[in-house]
């Protein structure tokens, strides 16, 4: 089991899971109880309840690297490209955007 903390602009907004079963993200009661919540994503909106998936959701694969950064990333790293939750974890630690990745 692998797992990380989502920042949503430096905040705490949820965790991301990585089991037997799949993968799951479940947004943290403090950031939905807060003043100026927004999703990650607009295929995760707010809710309690967490979000379930065989696959790694395509919002969290869409963080991950492409082409010619993604090869320098597998290289150096020596990761496997099929390992999506593991580029996850080592190339989006400081993303371009407002979303960032923190392994636990």
């Amino acid at each position: 089991m692998r797992k990380a903390n989502v920042y949503m602009h430096d905040e705490f907004a949820g965790t991301l899971i990585e089991d037997e079963e799949g993968y799951h993200f479940d947004y943290g009661e403090q950031y939905l109880e807060s003043k100026n919540k927004e999703p990650i994503s607009l295929t995760l909106p707010l809710r309690q309840e967490k979000y379930s998936s065989k696959i790694l959701f395509p919002f969290f694969d869409g963080l991950i690297p492409e082409g010619w950064l993604l090869d320098i990333a597998e290289k150096n790293w020596k990761l496997d490209v099929r390992d999506r939750m593991g580029i996850l974890l080592v190339t989006c630690t400081d993303c371009i955007g407002a979303v960032s990745i923190q392994e636990i």
